[in-house]
């Protein structure tokens, strides 16, 4: 689709001529003028709306996020966020109010990881509630290709993870969906759900990671025990099934390692 046949049936004003920006590897991402359209070939069914109903909870939460002029199962709209200095310190600030928030129980709409399906649900024990769903769908996905992995993935589960209280989470924080901009920083591209914080510190050390003066600034302000620590490789298996499932078995000794460490 024309990014901007979206914005018309939006009944937005398109001007201009679209200008491509990074998309990752699921989205094609166009900028008009103070808009962002976010495309896809052959979308899963709900991938855009949830995606929507994910801003629209860290925005509620008080995290700063684009804003959501129009999402349907074709594409998305979102505001332009102009690119301003990194703020490393107030990420921290931000992702630490984020992470302190309590909520009543574990939960999730059913959503994405990625395109990935992902099941809804509720739960008071966490252990239980990760596993059955986040890691089981994906292990049940990527079993084949896990080289006998399999098996140890699902005795890492067999004993409870640390729980420090159900927190909204952004569920997907890497580097990539993270902007600076000259309000201060913002998050995109959530796969939100209630959980433990591990999860989402888990996914901030991979891959390169954010840098020291960020965790110097998170520490200080929401210091993470030393239990919660020593779980991020088990939580990193999450993303790195999620890892094997797109790009294939060059993941595997990742996961081995993340294994190996819990």
């Amino acid at each position: 689709m024309d990014p901007r046949k979206l914005l018309e049936r939006a009944g937005l004003e398109a001007k201009g001529v679209p200008q491509s920006l990074y998309g990752g590897d699921i989205s094609r991402v166009y900028r008009l003028g103070a808009y962002v359209v976010k495309l896809a070939p052959n979308p899963p069914l709900g991938l855009f709306p949830a995606e929507a109903r994910g801003l629209k909870a860290l925005a509620e939460r008080g995290v700063r996020v684009p804003r959501v002029f129009f999402a349907s199962e074709e594409g998305l709209i979102l505001e332009y966020l102009p690119e301003g200095p990194p703020d490393w310190e107030g990420l921290a600030r931000m992702l630490a109010g984020l992470h302190r928030q309590r909520e009543a129980v574990y939960r999730a709409e059913a959503g994405f990881l990625g395109t990935f399906p992902l099941p809804g649900g509720e739960g008071r024990e966490w252990t239980e509630f990760f596993f059955s769903r986040r890691i089981e769908p994906l292990l049940q996905a990527t079993w084949d290709r896990l080289e006998g992995l399999g098996p140890r993935v699902e005795a890492l589960f067999q004993r409870p993870l640390p729980a420090e209280g159900p927190a909204p989470l952004h569920g997907d924080l890497w580097h990539g969906n993270l902007r600076f901009t000259p309000e201060g920083p913002a998050l995109l591209d959530p796969s939100f759900f209630v959980g433990e914080r591990g999860v989402d510190l888990a996914m901030m050390r991979l891959f390169g990671g954010f840098p020291k003066v960020f965790w110097q600034a998170y520490q200080a302000l929401y210091p993470i025990p030393e239990e919660v620590e020593e779980a991020l490789p088990q939580y990193q298996v999450y993303y790195l099934l999620a890892h094997v499932h797109f790009f294939g078995k060059g993941y595997l000794g990742s996961l081995w390692k993340a294994i190996s460490a819990s």
